[in-house]
């Protein structure tokens, strides 16, 4: 049986990304295959994860995909691995609705134990009322074990363990309270060179933290079933495209601009759904669009590299002549602020692609957040995706149709139509 495991927390902010991270880490240090996941569509930390695992993070997430594709997904990239880490997200019950998309969710969909991760600075015999809800909360969310943060002393974890012992649940080790660590979270992921501070990290997880445990947590804490399902799938994304270009899979040219963080919010499982994508970057490259049958442009934070998208002129009109003659293209958030006519900020105006006849501002005093799970209809078809930015239209534009989120309220969020060009500021899960 593999191991398997979710890392929650019952809040944010409990240290549950440090020791997801730091754990993925020492596992691959010590020569396990490690599997990354991610709760939810966070991109952020799945960089982070397949920094330190060597392997392409996965998203989960019971908004954007059915049950059934959660499971396929962890089947299918879980195969081969010896441990597959998942990393929640926000309180463990925390969802949309609820619980509904939750981590909790997450992780009754998988049947996979959930070790919990827990801030126990200033508190002591109180963690007892607290872990006892959150293993009876939910008889189908298996809480299995906890692993104790910001811990004062070997007295105050001493007391942490007796807690463990009285409400039945396995005490897994603890980080100790330190500056030093809280600092390094917040840079956890970018590198783990052996002259790194994140070293110190590492040995305090293997000191302090039982991995050995936690590497037959699978059959340990299962009932019998296996956590990891061994269901075979040829691939995930088959159902045609509603922007006309068929199933991803049966495209031959697809380009997908990418790079460290201008066009940078891609998903796994999408770049996998096409046969043999091609990449190139925008700051500094030119495409030959000549065969291409599809060109897609992910998120990021363009904003923050106009300078050099502006001093490769030569692909942004590869990219305009293109979308006039009827090129598919499809744009995310980012990638569709590329599209428009100019970004402006406090700097000045940046002139982009000209494709949608809009402005972005990026300016300080316009900045707002937009944030959610977005869905929306086209060719009788709902597709659901994500939305995370503070840049905004210079005007309002008009939309094709209406995008609603996650509860089915309306939101202002334009979907744009421009010849065989889609663009929205929503992070779409299929293409």
């Amino acid at each position: 049986m593999k191991t398997a495991f979710l890392i929650a927390a019952p809040t944010s902010g409990s240290g549950k990304t440090t020791i997801a991270r730091g754990l993925m880490a020492l596992f691959t240090e010590k020569g396990y295959t490690v599997q990354p996941f991610k709760c939810g569509p966070d991109y952020i930390d799945t960089k982070f994860h397949e920094a330190v695992c060597g392997r392409p993070s996965v998203n989960l997430d019971t908004f954007m995909a059915t049950p059934e594709h959660v499971r396929k997904l962890f089947c299918r990239y879980g195969d081969h691995a010896d441990i597959c880490i998942v990393e929640g997200m926000m309180g463990l019950f925390d969802g949309y609705d609820r619980d509904r998309g939750s981590s909790a969710e997450i992780a009754r969909t998988l049947n996979i134990p959930v070790i919990l991760v827990v801030d126990a600075k200033s508190a002591a015999y109180s963690m007892a009322p607290l872990l006892k809800g959150f293993m009876q909360f939910d008889p189908q969310v298996r809480c299995c074990g906890v692993i104790f943060n910001k811990v004062g002393s070997e007295r105050h974890y001493a007391m942490l363990q007796q807690v463990c012992r009285d409400v039945g649940i396995d005490c897994l080790g603890y980080l100790p309270k330190s500056q030093a660590l809280e600092t390094d979270s917040r840079y956890l992921g970018l590198d783990f060179s052996a002259d790194s501070d994140n070293r110190e990290l590492l040995r305090q997880i293997e000191q302090h933290i039982d991995w050995k445990k936690l590497v037959t947590a699978g059959p340990k804490f299962g009932d019998g079933k296996p956590s990891v399902c061994y269901c075979q799938t040829d691939g995930l994304v088959t159902e045609n495209s509603p922007f006309g270009y068929g199933k991803p899979q049966d495209l031959k040219n697809v380009l997908i601009a990418r790079n460290q963080e201008s066009f940078s919010f891609l998903y796994t499982e999408i770049i996998d759904s096409f046969r043999h994508p091609q990449f190139f970057d925008p700051e500094t490259a030119v495409p030959d669009l000549t065969h291409t049958d599809l060109l897609y442009l992910p998120g990021g934070y363009p904003e923050k590299h106009l300078e050099a998208l502006v001093g490769n002129k030569a692909c942004r009109e590869a990219i305009r002549d293109y979308a006039l003659r009827g090129g598919r293209i499809v744009a995310e958030c980012g990638g569709m602020m590329y599209l428009c006519e100019k970004i402006v900020t406090d700097e000045g105006e940046y002139p982009m692609c000209g494709v949608l006849p809009y402005s972005i501002t990026a300016r300080k005093a316009d900045r707002k957040l937009s944030l959610g799970y977005r869905r929306f209809t086209m060719g009788n078809k709902e597709y659901r995706g994500h939305e995370f930015h503070y840049t905004q239209f210079s005007e309002t534009p008009e939309s094709i149709t209406q995008v609603y989120n996650a509860k089915g309220e309306p939101v202002p969020t334009p979907v744009f139509k421009f010849k065989n060009v889609f663009a929205s500021y929503t992070h779409l899960y299929h293409l």
